[in-house]
């Protein structure tokens, strides 16, 4: 481990294996990321004809909720248009079937963390995903020509990760006729002074953009072309409400002409049904599809077994990072999830809350290192695998996976302290799914 370690005041626990797929899973993820570019990009052309008026306005409405005028208004220049996020995170929740998607990071942690384990554990003999210098090479790929990495506050758990992960490729730099010595740093974002002609990867979500004085300057250069920010600045991209979207009825077609038939269904099999929580009154002979509710709040009344739904601030606020804002409805007194539905139906104006199926992971069994007793255990636990996926020219590759293990009666996924967090690799001899 760096000395300086991988996330600022985080541990988890280690394993000296990394988690095993098999061959035909590793191929569907690759096949994922690809359809996943295809779907970001949908999601781009929809809010475009929104607010252009050339599908329902209601669309660019929902994604604009609770969003600055100025910041609204920068994200729709011309210059920006077909801008993508180039790193895709999804955090796949492995099933008895096969796996949901949870939902899609735009500005994921865990890039030099998984960086560091390819490396790590490809010098152990284990034939990772993405290899030694896979995730490296593509965050590489990010940024040809170096740039300057920001990391905001609100981010910095994330700091030292990409600390490691610049020293890396500043080790090896490539060289090429623009730039023969490329250079990539980490700067804190709050204290960013300008570099023109350097590139920038935003490593904090747009809702932290009032805490970071000078970023002005850097949004007009960036709208004028002069330096290339990434992840785009685009809002509505960063909303979990697009899940909702893809399934709402009258938009099928879009998503049919967009992504084409083959993607649809395999999309179709993997999004998890959601809702947004729109307090807008219904037609009286009308019901909330698969609910058949007439109205959000007889949902506030619903017992614990029909309360397996996942609560999720939809973006653009610190409880839309991580899974700060996430609560599972049957985990909660009932009291809590009807005040829960209340505050969502009365704040979704400016801080629209979507309603998603809850699907519970699966268990497997995976050692790990018990450093109290100095022994090896074993741990049955839920699985959420994260692959890396980079957008390299007309390609989208998958350079790494980060699998994250932790104890069977936690029901949330995420990096904790009684948590394992390993690489991915593919196992050719063994029929574990998946």
């Amino acid at each position: 481990m760096p000395s300086e370690g991988l996330f600022a005041d985080k541990d988890w626990l280690i394993s000296p294996d990394a988690f095993p797929i098999s061959e035909k899973f590793a191929s569907d993820l690759e096949q994922l990321g690809h359809r996943l570019f295809v779907f970001q990009r949908a999601c781009n052309q929809l809010y475009q004809l929104s607010f252009r008026g050339k599908q329902p306005e209601w669309i660019a409405k929902y994604l604009d909720a609770g969003k600055p005028a100025k910041l609204v208004e920068l994200s729709r220049q011309k210059i920006f248009r077909d801008e993508l996020p180039r790193v895709i995170r999804p955090d796949l929740i492995l099933t008895e079937k096969s796996y949901i998607i949870a939902e899609i990071d735009s500005v994921p942690g865990g890039i030099g963390l998984t960086a560091w384990l390819n490396r790590t554990y490809s010098t152990l003999g284990q034939d990772v995903i993405g290899g030694e210098t896979g995730m490296l090479d593509g965050f590489q790929k990010v940024l040809p020509n170096g740039g300057d990495i920001l990391v905001s506050e609100e981010s910095a758990t994330y700091r030292p990760e990409m600390i490691w992960l610049v020293a890396q490729l500043n080790q090896h730099r490539t060289s090429n006729i623009e730039h023969p010595t490329s250079n990539w740093s980490v700067v804190a974002a709050e204290n960013y002074e300008l570099q023109p002609g350097h590139d920038v990867y935003r490593f904090f979500e747009l809702f932290d953009l009032p805490n970071i004085p000078k970023i002005e300057a850097l949004l007009k250069l960036a709208g004028e072309g002069k330096v290339r920010v990434t992840p785009p600045i685009k809002p509505f991209l960063e909303e979990k409400m697009w899940f909702a979207l893809f399934w709402l009825k009258p938009l099928r077609e879009f998503w049919r002409r967009e992504l084409g038939d083959k993607y649809f269904l395999k999309l179709h099999d993997v999004i998890p049904y959601t809702w947004l929580l729109d307090p807008t009154p219904l037609p009286q002979h009308a019901v909330i599809p698969r609910l058949e509710i007439h109205d959000w709040r007889q949902a506030a009344k619903f017992s614990q077994k029909e309360r397996d739904l996942l609560l999720k601030v939809s973006g653009f606020s610190p409880l839309g990072w991580g899974s700060r804002g996430v609560a599972l409805g049957a985990d909660l007194p009932h009291s809590e999830w009807e005040r829960r539905i209340e505050h969502a139906l009365d704040n979704f104006a400016i801080q629209p809350t979507i309603l998603q199926q809850f699907h519970k992971g699966s268990l497997f069994e995976h050692r790990y290192y018990d450093g109290e007793s100095d022994e090896m255990r074993a741990m049955k636990g839920r699985i959420r695998l994260c692959p890396y996926y980079f957008v390299e020219g007309d390609r989208v590759r998958m350079r790494g996976a980060l699998t994250t293990i932790v104890p069977a009666d936690k029901k949330l996924i995420h990096g904790m302290r009684d948590g394992i967090m390993v690489p991915t690799r593919i196992d050719t001899a063994s029929g574990r799914r998946p």
